[in-house]
């Protein structure tokens, strides 16, 4: 299998690296973070123009791309400048828009794409710990409509999304697959609260309280009760985004650490030149190649069937979720104490990192869902 990307692909990612290296700078970054909507509506608005939302969708949806492929270059570029814009929701919502939407319902991809709308998918609760079945927020016919109840916990850019992905129960027991529906809510839905606050990592996220959310009757989703196997294709994709952005965000912490090593010199030596240090370096590279083979499979994967998309995604998550913390660690011990501080980009780099394990299901979680998706593909 030839996995050498396309030149489409090679000019996305040579024009997207050379923005975002003049536009996202460190410093402008932290402030993009720091702000109160977490994230640059200018700097998105240019990701829009470029084309950069456009490629996580398939030209049938109206975007330039939407393979695995397309999906990681565009996230390994993010994290290579810890980007905090809200393409993660706008890939999964859009995931589940295309998987399970109607005419009317994938008109509102457009809007996505060119930036006009900002979505946030809304899956997890406070107390799911990754269980992608599990599922309390509940939806109760109401005359040709739905009624909504329950609670969204960490929707990134919930504050300011325009538009919510939201899964609830429609029927079966709190952690059967069979039963959940997903419904497009506005956020102007009445009954429905967001309450923001700062990530440790970077950017803003939002707990979600849904309180007799009244909705049309095409707000439905899919089919009613069928709505696990697009839940299921929307988070994928957002792993595999996650993995790929980790892959970038390593790639510094990399160069970083070895420029370091390169420049600093104690008992009038570089200590770069001690051999102990040149074998965890030497390590940390092995570690990290494997990394970026574990993204390529998964990214290969996606379009394969069931088993083997998800099997791959979960095997990259928990090499990415090992790696990641590794190089966390070894990064920082590598620079000594100055790693440490937070005036330096490393340590925001290992954070986010360490942080990416916890998203989606950490490594724990995905370890044992690839075994469990392995019994099935041997029955």
């Amino acid at each position: 299998m030839n996995f050498e990307h396309t030149d489409d692909r090679r000019m996305l990612a040579d024009s997207l690296n050379r923005f975002i290296s003049k536009q996202y700078a460190f410093e402008a970054r932290d402030r993009i973070a720091k702000s109160a909507h977490g994230f640059s509506l200018e700097i998105w608005q240019q990701f829009a123009e470029l084309g950069v939302i456009g490629a996580l969708f398939s030209e049938t949806d109206g975007g330039l791309g939407g393979a695995g492929f397309d999906v990681a270059v565009v996230f390994e570029a993010l994290g290579r400048s810890l980007v905090v814009e809200p393409l993660l929701g706008a890939l999964m919502v859009g995931e589940a828009i295309a998987a399970a939407g109607n005419d009317a319902q994938k008109a509102v991809l457009a809007a996505i794409i060119d930036g006009s709308t900002i979505a946030a998918f809304a899956h997890d609760e406070p107390d799911t710990h990754y269980e992608l079945a599990r599922v309390q927020t509940h939806a109760q016919r109401s005359g040709n409509g739905w009624v909504l109840d329950g609670a969204k916990a960490v929707v990134l850019h919930g504050e300011q999304a325009d538009l919510f992905v939201v899964s609830a129960r429609s029927a079966g027991a709190v952690d059967e697959e069979a039963g959940i529906s997903l419904f497009l809510v506005p956020a102007s839905a009445p009954g429905l609260t967001v309450r923001g606050y700062r990530l440790i990592d970077g950017g803003r996220a939002a707990e979600l309280t849904l309180d007799g959310v009244l909705l049309e009757a095409d707000a439905l989703l899919g089919v009613q009760g069928q709505g696990h196997a697009t839940l299921e294709r929307a988070i994928g994709r957002g792993v595999l985004a996650l993995c790929a952005e980790a892959l970038g965000a390593m790639e510094v912490a990399k160069a970083a650490t070895l420029d370091y090593l390169r420049t600093r010199k104690q008992f009038g030596l570089l200590i770069g030149s001690f051999q102990a240090l040149q074998h965890r370096m030497a390590d940390l590279l092995l570690e990290i190649e494997q990394a970026r083979s574990a993204v390529i499979n998964a990214a290969a994967a996606f379009e394969a069937d069931r088993l083997t998309r998800e099997r791959a995604l979960s095997a990259a998550k928990v090499s990415i979720g090992r790696i990641g913390t590794l190089v966390a660690e070894e990064s920082i011990q590598l620079h000594g104490g100055i790693g440490m501080s937070w005036e330096l980009p490393l340590a925001h780099y290992a954070k986010r990192l360490v942080m990416i394990d916890h998203q989606l299901g950490d490594e724990d979680h995905h370890l044992q869902r690839f075994i469990a998706l392995g019994k099935q593909a041997s029955e």
